[in-house]
C-alpha cells in the first residue's frame, strides 16, 4: 500500500493487528463451539476470551524461527492465555484460519467500496439533472457526430456505476464464506457444527465444499468485479481528460487557489486527477489476472495463491477505495462550460445535422443512395471550410427540389435531439 493513495478506513482492515485480531476471534469462536461437543472445557474457552492477546513483534520473532505464521500466532496467544491455550485450534488447519480471515477482510472491504460507489452515484446523479438539457456535441471515433446533452453523459455514467455496485454486492456475497473443515476439508477432526457456529459469529456463510481451502473461483470473481469498477472509473476519467483539452474545454477539473499545473509553464491547468485515476484503474485491474491464475491449485491445496493474495488483497481494495473517493470529489467540483459546448457544436457549420437531412430526402421520395451522395457532397464542402451547411443545401437544386427552405431550417432544430431525454432519465433514475 502506497500512503499517497491510501485512505485510513480501508488500510486499517489490512494491518497486522487487524488480521491477527480476526484470527483470534475465529479461534475463540471455534473453541466456544467445541465446548458443546465436549472437546474444549468451558473454563478453557472462557480463559481464551478473557486472557487472549497477542503481540505483533513477538509473532514476527517466533515466525523467524518456526517459519510458520499461524504457529507463531498461536504461540504468542498461548503466552498470554496460559495452559488453557492447548485447547485452541483443535482439529483445525492453518487454512481454516487464513481463508476465513481473508473472507472477512474482503467482505468488509466490499462494504467500504459499496459505500464509496453510493457516494459517487449521489454526485453523478446531481450533475446529470443539473445538465439534463445542456446540449453538447456527441462524438464517435473522437469525431463530431450528433448533438447529445451533458446530462445524458452523466446518466450513462450513473447507470454504469449502478451496475458496478450490483457486481460488488454479488461479489461480497460470493466471497463471504467460512471454512473450518480441517485437513483436506473432510471434517475428520472438527465437526461441521463448528464451522456453522464460527460462520454465524463472523457474519459469513458456510463453504459447501472446501478442500482445506476455500475455492479460488470466488476470489477470482471478487477481483474481477473490482476490475470492472476500475474500468468504469477510467472510462469517466478519460471522458474528462478529453473534454478538458484546450481545443475542446467543455469541462475542466476544479483548479484551486494556489494550485500549480507545471513546474516550467505557469499557465498550465492539467487534468491531473483524471490522469491519476487512469493509472489507479490499471493497478486495480492488474489484480484480476493473478486472481484467475490462483483458481488452479494442486489437488486439495497448495500455497501458490498465498503470496499473491497478500499483495492483491490490500492493494486492489485500497487503490479502488482511493480512486472512487477521488472520482467523487473530482465530479463534484467539475467545472462545466456550456458556452464552449455550443461553440464546438457550431464549429463544423451545421454538418452534425446531416442525418436529418438524409432522412428527410428519403421521406420525399429520393433514394437512400442518392440522398446520401447529395448530403455528403455538401457536407464535404463544409469540411473544406468553404461555408455553412444550411447555405449549401439551400443553394443545391437537388435538395430544394425536394425540401423547402423552411423544411431545411426545421431540420437544424436542436430540440429534436433532446426530445427523449426524459425517457432515458426515467429509465436510469426512475419515475422520480
Amino acid at each position: 500500500m502506497i500512503p499517497r493513495y491510501t485512505r485510513a478506513k480501508m488500510a486499517d482492515l489490512w494491518t497486522p493487528e487487524a488480521r491477527f485480531r480476526i484470527w483470534f476471534e475465529i479461534e475463540a469462536h471455534a473453541a466456544d463451539a467445541m465446548v458443546g461437543l465436549g472437546i474444549v472445557p468451558a473454563d478453557a474457552a472462557k480463559a481464551i476470551w478473557e486472557r487472549g492477546a497477542f503481540d505483533v513483534e513477538r509473532i514476527d520473532e517466533i515466525e523467524r524461527e518456526v517459519k510458520h505464521d499461524v504457529i507463531a500466532f498461536l504461540t504468542s496467544v498461548s503466552e498470554h492465555v496460559g495452559p488453557e491455550a492447548r485447547f485452541m485450534h483443535q482439529g483445525m488447519t492453518s487454512s481454516d484460519v487464513l481463508d476465513t480471515c481473508l473472507a472477512v477482510q474482503l467482505a468488509r472491504a466490499a462494504d467500504i467500496l459499496i459505500e464509496d460507489v453510493d457516494a459517487l452515484l449521489t454526485v453523478i446523479r446531481r450533475r446529470a439533472f443539473e445538465h439534463k438539457y445542456t446540449v453538447c456535441i456527441g462524438r464517435s471515433h473522437g469525431i463530431h457526430a450528433e448533438p447529445t446533452t451533458f446530462g445524458l453523459k452523466m446518466a450513462q455514467a450513473f447507470a454504469e456505476f449502478a451496475r458496478g455496485r450490483e457486481r460488488l454486492v454479488a461479489a461480497r456475497k460470493e466471497i463471504a464464506t467460512c471454512a473450518i473443515s480441517g485437513a483436506v476439508g473432510t471434517f475428520a477432526n472438527v465437526d461441521p457444527s463448528v464451522e456453522e457456529y464460527v460462520a454465524a459469529k463472523m457474519g459469513l456463510e458456510i463453504e459447501p465444499v472446501s478442500t482445506q481451502v476455500i475455492p479460488r473461483d470466488r476470489h477470482a470473481a471478487f477481483f474481477a468485479a473490482l476490475a470492472v469498477v476500475a474500468s468504469s472509473i477510467e472510462r469517466l476519467a478519460t471522458e474528462v481528460r478529453h473534454l478538458q483539452r484546450t481545443e475542446v474545454l467543455e469541462a475542466e477539473e476544479a483548479f484551486t487557489k494556489g494550485q500549480k499545473g507545471s513546474s516550467a509553464m505557469p499557465h498550465k491547468r492539467n487534468p491531473v486527477l483524471s490522469e491519476n485515476l487512469t493509472g489507479l484503474a490499471r493497478l486495480v485491474r492488474s489484480a484480476a489476472t493473478p486472481a484467475f491464475e490462483n483458481v488452479a491449485l494442486w489437488h486439495e491445496r497448495d500455497i501458490s495463491h498465498s503470496s499473491v493474495e497478500r499483495g492483491i488483497g490490500p492493494d486492489a481494495t485500497v487503490h479502488l477505495d482511493f480512486a472512487l473517493a477521488r472520482l467523487t470529489s473530482m465530479m463534484d467540483g467539475l467545472v462545466i462550460y456550456p458556452e464552449n459546448m455550443q461553440r464546438n457544436l457550431d464549429r463544423l457549420g451545421g454538418v452534425v445535422h446531416s442525418q436529418r437531412v438524409l432522412l428527410a430526402l428519403t421521406q420525399k421520395g429520393v433514394s437512400r443512395e442518392d440522398s446520401y451522395r447529395i448530403v455528403q457532397e455538401n457536407a464535404m464542402r463544409v469540411w473544406r471550410g468553404e461555408g455553412a451547411f444550411l447555405d449549401f443545401l439551400k443553394a443545391d437544386p437537388k435538395v430544394t427540389s425536394a425540401l423547402s427552405d423552411a423544411e431545411l431550417e426545421s431540420l437544424f432544430n436542436l430540440d429534436y435531439h433532446t426530445k427523449h431525454v426524459d425517457t432515458i432519465f426515467r429509465r436510469v433514475f426512475g419515475a422520480a
